[in-house]
């Protein structure tokens, strides 16, 4: 298709959806990652002289280890809309992929960065950033109000085959030995790893909502604080301190090893505001075990990266440079492990 087809099937089919005859002024493509295409829609509504603008999101190539397919991230996202989150409003979902070729769905379009550098170090941020903080707790709290009970979440089950109950701890150390089985060559860290969390799996765990990649870089943010929370392509029913790790691993820190919580903060500071919101106190031993998790999850995951490069799925630098990252993850992983004996 060509890109003059693509505008035009689809002005044709948002004016249907829109229930106006609007004109695509411009597109513009976005960052959206190593696996999804992100375009900004420029529209002008024939009804209308003002140019609103909206969010195309769809596959960029092969789908990743345990992301979501595209309408189920669309019923999330519309979840988590629906119970007060911060995130852009999901419009209209196509899932025959029989319009552009490919399925997509439609999204209000924030005004902000998602620039980790700006978050993290540059001063202009500085008085924001504590605010920023907070509103991440205060909505990541809310992420995590969404439980097992939600009627509306069921569908999470059916697609990673899972049955009520079922312990999340259990189920990611099965499906982490799944995935390190498949690997092309041996990586002996992270069978050793896998020892460890199956005798430090957590006893009492909540089952709730889990955005699946909660870190610095998936946070739109203005000089205003946070604008949405972005990418709930991972997300899945599962114990909230997968959540909390995830955010304060240390590759999400873009160079403030220090401040643990995302580059933004201490992680004691962070733990103290999630707790204001949720009510509930954070186990220390359970973050240990779903951060050690996280580094796990995340080395299989550059493998995996690069091995699209390598194959030719979807050819790209920041994929084979990602590969390279394989060994700091299990680097990581063994010194949390030896801290924690």
């Amino acid at each position: 298709m060509t890109d003059l087809e693509f505008k035009e099937v689809l002005e044709k089919w948002l004016s249907y959806k829109f229930q106006k005859e609007c004109k695509i002024i411009n597109i513009i493509p976005l960052s959206g990652g190593a696996c999804q295409e992100n375009s900004l829609l420029e529209i002008k509504f024939l009804d209308n002289e003002e140019i609103q603008k909206f969010v195309y999101r769809s596959d960029k190539g092969s789908a990743l280890f345990a992301s979501l397919p595209r309408e189920y991230e669309f019923r999330v996202a519309q979840l988590a809309y629906q119970y007060g989150v911060k995130t852009p409003k999901p419009y209209f979902l196509e899932e025959t992929g029989e319009v552009t070729g490919k399925k997509f769905y439609i999204m209000e379009a924030l005004k902000g960065t998602t620039d980790v550098r700006y978050i993290t170090k540059d001063p202009s941020f500085n008085a924001v950033r504590p605010i920023f903080l907070e509103e991440l707790a205060r909505n990541l709290a809310l992420i995590h109000s969404i439980t097992i009970d939600n009627e509306n979440i069921d569908f999470l089950l059916k697609i990673y085959n899972r049955e009520f109950p079922f312990h999340p701890a259990k189920f990611a150390i099965e499906e982490m030995k799944q995935e390190i089985e498949k690997l092309d060559e041996p990586h002996p860290a992270m069978y050793l790893v896998l020892n460890w969390l199956e005798g430090n799996i957590p006893q009492n765990e909540l089952i709730t909502l889990v955005h699946g990649d909660f870190r610095t870089g998936n946070f739109m943010v203005s000089e205003k604080g946070l604008e949405g929370i972005l990418d709930w392509e991972f997300a899945h029913l599962g114990n909230p301190d997968e959540d909390i790790s995830w955010f304060c691993l240390r590759d999400w820190r873009f160079g403030q090893i220090k401040k643990e919580a995302g580059g933004i903060a201490e992680r004691e500071e962070f733990y103290e505001l999630y707790e204001k919101y949720s009510k509930r106190k954070i186990d220390p031993k359970s973050i240990l075990f779903w951060e050690v998790m996280g580094n796990l999850r995340w080395a299989v995951g550059t493998i995996g990266q690069a091995e699209r490069h390598l194959q030719g799925k979807t050819r790209g630098i920041e994929l084979a440079a990602i590969g390279r990252r394989t060994a700091e993850m299990e680097y990581e992983m063994m010194r949390l492990i030896e801290n924690a004996i």
